[in-house]
């Protein structure tokens, strides 16, 4: 594998490895298909440690003696530890395992899927997550994860949002290295009820995990009036907010107007208006309609739609298929980003971008 990716690395660009695979696929395609097997039994394990022979069977939708079989051969070969919490995997099944992500980006047709998006939308980056089971999310947010550790820099300001999606992206960092000089700030203060979900508490598990510094924004949404200039007034606050305009990285997520809108607990009248206005996807608590325009701003604190526009390099990251209209609304509000997202979305993205012409 590691032959195959020097050389691939230095001729034409990829053209080797592509033409290779195709030969591979043609002349013995049981070793693509055992390799293909294997390497999302590795990544799963890496997804999930320490995970069980049953679940990882069950996810994986293999049978018992096929996994038995599977992680015998692993387990034979080092790259996979089993004690009785479960499977884990060692330094060389890790090492492995990303040296086969690039084999496995063409192979799987990965490659040419996120050059094909990059192109069709214009932008910086795109990156598809493998499908490793049924849990997408995982796997895009261990994407994300791995994205954020190739682009950051030793003195970055890094602006991390709330939801779910944030919160696996930044439990699932894994690195050796101290960023002692990177700072991790919340995008905004608080919201809904759901404490772990809250930008503040994703910024802290971020730092964490980095070794980095962190600040927060304890301040509620839809704050107004004299206690809302007086806490922004707060130095650490104050201080917090000027740094946001200063961030240099910005890792956010997108959602349903429906669903944001139960989240943060909207009155009837407020949802009416949405739904009036046809507002289709939030992001940094500005609701928008298919065309991009502004439906609803609420009076939150923290990075707005302005500070996103300029900003020097912002990362969504999405899964599920029944986000791709809030996509491509902000998208047309702003096309400076970076796309993380999964092989369903990056798929329905292609084909409806296509017929747009």
């Amino acid at each position: 594998i590691r032959y195959i990716w020097d050389a691939n690395s230095r001729i034409n660009g990829g053209r080797f490895m592509k033409n290779l695979i195709e030969v591979q696929k043609k002349i013995i395609p049981q070793a693509i298909d055992l390799m293909e097997k294997r390497y999302a039994i590795l990544r799963q394990i890496n997804i999930s440690q320490p995970i069980g022979r049953r679940m990882l069977s069950s996810v994986l939708n293999l049978s018992e003696r096929t996994t038995r079989t599977e992680i015998d051969f692993l387990k034979d070969q080092k790259f996979i530890n089993i004690d009785v919490s479960g499977m884990t995997i060692t330094s060389e099944g890790q090492d492995l395992l990303e040296n086969l992500e690039a084999v496995m980006g063409e192979i799987m047709g990965i490659s040419d899927m996120e050059d094909k998006l990059r192109e069709l939308l214009g932008i910086k980056d795109v990156v598809i997550a493998k499908k490793v089971g049924d849990n997408n999310l995982k796997s895009v947010a261990k994407a994300a994860a791995e994205y954020l550790l190739k682009k950051i820099n030793e003195y970055d300001i890094i602006a991390i949002a709330g939801g779910s999606t944030m919160r696996e992206l930044a439990e699932n960092i894994e690195t050796g290295q101290e960023y002692e000089g990177v700072k991790i700030l919340p995008t905004r203060g608080s919201v809904g009820a759901e404490i772990d979900l809250q930008a503040n508490s994703i910024a802290a598990t971020m730092a964490k995990k980095l070794g980095s510094q962190v600040e927060f924004l304890y301040i509620p949404d839809n704050l107004d009036g004299s206690a809302r200039e007086a806490l922004m007034s707060v130095p650490d606050i104050k201080r917090t907010l000027d740094d946001l305009k200063k961030a240099d990285r910005i890792f956010f997520s997108i959602g349903r107007a429906d669903v944001m809108a139960l989240r943060r607990g909207m009155s009837e009248a407020e949802v009416d208006l949405l739904k009036e206005k046809k507002a289709v996807g939030e992001a940094f608590g500005y609701y928008f309609d298919k065309d991009g325009q502004i439906a609803m701003k609420l009076n939150t604190v923290g990075i707005d739609i302005d500070m996103y526009r300029n900003s020097k390099d912002a990362s969504l990251v999405f899964t599920g298929k029944d986000k791709v209209d809030a996509f491509l609304a902000l998208y047309k509000m702003n096309k400076n980003l970076n796309l993380i997202t999964d092989e369903e979305c990056a798929k329905e993205l292609i084909n409806r971008l296509s017929k747009q012409g």
